[in-house]
């Protein structure tokens, strides 16, 4: 099919109004957005998105749960288009959407819990600076392009092609702001350690998308200086009764300030220095646990941990490396611990500009 026949194709699947009050109201009557204004994607900037994929148009990237619809390039491209997504974002969103059918991932899980998890894209590597993927001040919140249509564009996949519409497939009891966006990159000129995709087993100058089932963003403030003081109380932080990380044995994740993850450089250790001690000080005592939440964790975990009484320690992972670090943000005293969906584990994905 040629470029001017695929666009007759597209065209001929949906007529839309001229007018961009008219097309944004229709897509919120058909619930086709997240609640916020669209950009219309016409044929024209459709066919622009897809100009930065080598794959074809009609490839299935994957199915989407929980409805398990078909993300082929090109509806991946057009929720992009929807999002506000520079045409250049195409590859990493390709990539995020792979990232989320991968089984171990647990996305029909995550979409149609009452949990409200988000999906947190990490971008690592060049593409990060080439795409203007923020990692300092303010990664996680409102103000850079890349990160609010990246991560939109991501939700608007899961939704309009996997089908968690809120209170249909997705039963999300509250919910929370991250599900409309969250991604970042992280911030790897003030990481003392090894960048989360080389970690992850990436050679370093590769670009990688990593997606994360966060359930919540809590912020760590403290000016100390001393690194066990600070395991201290990020392990206290961490340690709280109704977690899915303690029920699953889970991957929770902390994101450390460049000032904060100094800390640990100026005491020498090493990521898996901090994740043993961390693993180890954030054990809690099953008695914590309301009756039925322990009937719930002895039914997950007594077959790695064997008799679960009330003075059983429970780790919040099943090892030490399933606590997972990132160094992102700017300067100050500020950290943020991220529980996780509990029964999940992050997915790493390669992606070319």
């Amino acid at each position: 099919m040629s470029g001017s026949q695929a666009s007759e194709a597209v065209a001929a699947r949906f007529e839309a109004p001229d007018d961009l009050d008219a097309i944004n109201r229709l897509y919120r009557d058909r619930r086709w957005s997240d609640g916020l204004p669209v950009v219309p994607p016409t044929v024209e900037r459709v066919e622009r998105m897809l100009r930065h994929t080598r794959r074809a148009r009609d490839e299935i990237v994957a199915r989407i749960a929980p409805g398990f619809g078909a993300a082929t390039v090109e509806r991946i491209a057009i929720n992009a288009v929807l999002a506000g997504c520079d045409p250049e974002y195409l590859p990493a969103l390709i990539a995020a959407t792979e990232a989320c059918a991968v089984p171990e991932f647990n996305l029909q899980a995550m979409q149609a819990t009452t949990n409200p998890v988000a999906i947190w894209v990490i971008v690592n590597g060049p593409a990060a600076k080439a795409l203007g993927v923020n990692g300092t001040y303010n990664c996680l919140g409102q103000g850079d392009w890349a990160n609010a249509t990246i991560g939109r564009a991501l939700r608007l996949v899961l939704q309009n092609i996997g089908g968690a519409l809120p209170g249909e497939m997705d039963r999300a009891t509250q919910g929370q702001s991250a599900k409309f966006t969250c991604c970042c990159a992280e911030n790897e000129d003030g990481s003392p350690w090894d960048p989360l995709h080389v970690e992850r087993g990436f050679e370093r100058d590769a670009s990688t998308v990593t997606v994360v089932g966060a359930e919540s963003f809590l912020n760590m403030n403290t000016h100390t200086k001393d690194a066990g003081e600070f395991i201290r109380t990020i392990a206290e932080t961490i340690m709280h009764p109704p977690s899915n990380d303690y029920c699953h044995g889970g991957e929770p994740w902390i994101v450390f300030s460049p000032e904060h993850a100094d800390i640990f450089r100026r005491a020498g250790m090493s990521k898996a220095d901090v994740k043993r001690q961390l693993w180890e000080r954030s054990k809690m005592r099953a008695s914590s646990m309301t009756e039925r939440d322990l009937l719930r964790i002895r039914d997950s975990r007594s077959a790695e941990l064997g008799t679960i009484g009330p003075e059983t320690l429970l780790p919040v992972s099943h090892e030490p490396a399933g606590i997972q670090l990132l160094v992102a943000g700017g300067p100050g005293t500020h950290s943020v611990y991220v529980p996780s969906f509990g029964n999940t584990q992050a997915v790493t994905r390669e992606f070319s500009l």
